[in-house]
This record gives structure tokens, sequence and C-alpha cells, in this order.
């Protein structure tokens, strides 16, 4: 799998710089103990979040991150690196988002997104849909986590 970089930066980037077939590889972000299970207190209060001593008992025989969490830290590196911050309008939604294996604290993320399609609005050319493949993947490229994201951005012309 060949990944580039895109040719402008993603306060530069339009819907005319998403180029189907393209991979785009971006990251790494750190998994913190202490965040998982502040997060999962919070918003996902199962034992194998929250408590390290009843995970190492559990199914994954230790403490892992949320899915949520997870889908969280991507967020973080979906918008820093591939979502443009001056053209994108809204998302759609998202198709079959599958956690693959668990998160778990020490590791390091990073995504690797493949463009799967871009066409532009019949009934509003000033803006297109980018549909994108996204796989987080951790520190020895395992994926842990994966969708189809879809997204409106403005065109760079009308």
């Amino acid at each position: 799998m060949n990944t580039t970089n895109f040719a402008t930066s993603v306060q530069e980037r339009y819907f005319e710089d998403y180029i189907s077939g393209v991979v785009h590889r971006f990251g790494s972000i750190a998994v913190d103990q202490d965040e998982i299970i502040a997060f999962a207190s919070r918003y996902d209060p199962q034992s194998i979040h929250t408590d390290p001593e009843a995970a190492r008992h559990g199914p994954f025989k230790g403490l892992i991150a949320s899915g949520w969490m997870t889908a969280g830290l991507m967020m973080r590196l979906y918008c820093e690196h591939y979502l443009s911050a001056v053209a994108s309008l809204a998302s759609p939604g998202i198709d079959e988002l599958r956690w693959i294996q668990p998160v778990r604290p020490g590791d390091s993320l990073s995504i690797r997104i493949t463009v799967k399609g871009a066409r532009r609005s019949r009934s509003k050319p000033d803006r297109g849909l980018v549909t994108s493949f996204v796989e987080v993947l951790n520190q020895s490229d395992a994926v842990v986590m994966s969708f189809t994201a879809m997204n409106m951005l403005l065109c760079r012309s009308a």
C-alpha cells in the first residue's frame, strides 16, 4: 500500500484535493492509562475500562480503552491532519464501525485513510462528498478500529 501526503495543508484543503484511491497516513497519539480510566468512568463505566485489577481477570486480561475513547483519539488525528479546516461542512455519518483489537495503556495510535470516492453534488455544485475508509493502527501496525466516513466539503472552484 503506497501512502502519500496531501499537496496542501488542512488550512488550504478543498474537495478537489481528495483524490480517489490515494492512501494517507498520520499520527501518532499516545494512549494513557489515567485517561482511559477517566474517560470510561464518565462515559463507559465498565470494569474492563475503569478497574485495572478487575480487568486483569476479565476477557482481555488487562485494562483496555473504551472503543468510544479510541474513536475520540482517532477524531483528533483526523481533524488535525486529514479533514479540511476551511472547507469541511458536515458529515452525514459513518458506516461499518468495527473495534477489531483492544487498545491498551501505552499504545500509540496512528491513522491510515484511503480515499474511496469523491463526487461533486449535482444539486449544490459548490460542494462534494468524500468517502474515506479509515483504519486506526497501533504501534505494531495492527488495525484496532475501522470505519467508512463521509464528509461534505466545499469546492475550491464552483
